[in-house]
Formats: C-alpha cells, structure tokens, sequence
C-alpha cells in the first residue's frame, strides 16, 4: 500500500530516497531531502534570485581553474537519504559528476527566502556540518546581511564573521574574494 501526495508515491513508514526526489514533479518547487525527511521549497522571489546570480557571478570571476561555481538547482547527494540544493556551491572539479556533487562542496550558500530561514539556519547548517563542508554562508536579502560559518578542528560551525549593508566580508575559504552584502542586490538596494 502506498500514501499518495500529488501525483507522485511514498512508501508508508519509511524514509524517503534519493529514488522517491526524482519522481517529483517539475513544479517549480525546490524538493530536499535531509536525513530521509522531504523539506519542499516555493520557487524564490526576485530579491533571493537577485542575490543569487550576483554571488555567483561574483565568485566565478575570482575561481581557481580547479574550482567550479554553480547555481540551484544542482544536487548535492551526500546518501541515499540526504540530497541538498544550496543557492550557491564551489566543488572541486575533481568531484563533481555530469548531474551532481556526491560529496561535500567546500562552499555552501544559502539565501534565506521568509519560508526558509528557520531551516537554513537549524536543518541545513546541521546537514552541511555533519558532511564536512567548510565553509557555509548564509545571506538575508532583506536585511542585506551575509554572515559565515567555517568548521572549527572539531568538525563544528563556528561564525567566523557577519557583515551588513555596506560593510565588506574578505573571505579567504575556499579562495580569497570580497564580498559586500549591499552590492549582491545590485540596482534593487535601495
């Protein structure tokens, strides 16, 4: 016997796979899986989108050749029961496949749209954590802040730095590239 959501199918009292994300719909909706448990997304508004392809742009312009820079929707499949779509990723070329990362990315970014901020900051900073990524960045559009995690020598999040409007993050993980929270809105901070 299966639960029907929607037009697609789980199994009833167990975790859901990497299998069950790929019978979802096309709908426009972000689907996630962290540790078997689905977190659905609505599609993001213009302030998020902004953000989003500024960073991106801004950390490709800077990339080391060994270093890739890539937008949601891309897979991040740590298991069968844990796959994440960060806004933002870099992944070492050596690591990536044709449809997704199977390992930690050395960067994470999450935009927080009003739907995702509490699993930004608790689900997915604990999921990043526990599959190593070393650097996990976390952007309020609305706010214009940008503040940064790196992984301590125990293997835990510590805030290295959070910075507002105007004020300029110099990261050095995992390359050296400036960013400036006002500026990733470009002509929509007003």
């Amino acid at each position: 016997m299966t639960a029907e959501t929607g037009p697609f199918h789980f199994a009833p009292g167990g975790p859901i796979t990497v299998d069950d994300l790929e019978a979802m719909p096309d709908d426009g909706n972000r689907y996630e899986l962290i540790d078997g448990t689905l977190y659905v997304s609505p599609a993001p508004g213009t302030r998020h989108q902004k953000v989003q392809l500024k960073l991106a742009i801004a950390l490709d312009m800077v990339c080391p050749p060994d270093l890739h820079v890539l937008t949601a929707p891309y897979a991040v499949r740590a298991s069968r029961s844990t796959e994440l779509q960060p806004d933002v990723l870099v992944a070492r070329d050596e690591d990536l496949t044709d449809k997704l990362l199977p390992v930690a990315p050395l960067l994470a970014v999450e935009v927080f749209s009003p739907s995702s901020v509490l699993n930004d900051m608790n689900n997915k900073r604990a999921a990043y954590q526990r599959l190593g990524v070393q650097s996990y960045w976390v952007i309020d559009p609305e706010e214009l802040s940008l503040t940064v995690y790196e992984l301590d020598a125990m293997g835990v999040y510590s805030r290295v730095a959070s910075v507002k409007g105007g004020e300029a993050f110099e990261a050095e993980r995992p390359f050296p590239v400036r960013v400036v929270p006002r500026e990733l809105l470009g002509t929509l901070a007003k």
